[in-house]
């Protein structure tokens, strides 16, 4: 078993949680404003937990590709440019949704980025099972945001 390198392990968790910043940032925030005024879907939760999930979902992301990364597979440059790509998708839906108000291209964001992170996690699964484990969770709520997503343009169109 490799010895885990501090260093290489938060810089994919801080490039990772920093690309959520990005997100936020691009989307000229007021983000519980703007949610507050739109009709929902049932189970949409308080606003509050999207920050608090999203940026655990991040760290875990970043802890699975330094997984990735660490891998001596062949798999692993393609498996880290699928990871990097969703990861810009990802970045993508908060400025279409809140920045664009957009629920369509919201929804496309979406829709593109749940195709992605399944690829990832079953390229991830060729390369490291725990980096493709650590993956469902991110596939399970982003799948819920597609709900979401939909839910709310077809609630406020």
């Amino acid at each position: 078993m490799k010895k885990i390198n501090i260093s290489d392990l938060l810089l994919f968790v801080i490039i990772t949680e920093l690309a959520g910043a990005l997100s936020s940032l691009l989307s000229g925030g007021n983000f519980a404003g703007y949610y507050d005024t739109l009709i929902k879907p049932p189970l949409a939760p308080p606003g509050w937990l999207f920050p608090v999930v999203w940026a655990l979902l991040y760290a875990t992301m970043g802890f699975s590709a330094y997984l990735i990364n660490r891998s001596d597979s062949i798999a692993k440059r393609s498996a880290l440019i699928l990871y990097f790509i969703q990861l810009a998708v990802n970045v993508l839906w908060s400025p279409v949704f809140f920045g664009l108000r957009s629920f369509g291209g919201a929804v496309a964001v979406i829709m593109v980025l749940a195709v992605l992170v399944a690829a990832m996690i079953a390229v991830f699964g060729r390369t490291d099972r725990c980096a493709a484990l650590l993956n469902i969770p991110y596939l399970v709520w982003v799948i819920f945001a597609a709900y979401l997503t939909i839910g709310t343009a077809v609630l406020n169109a």
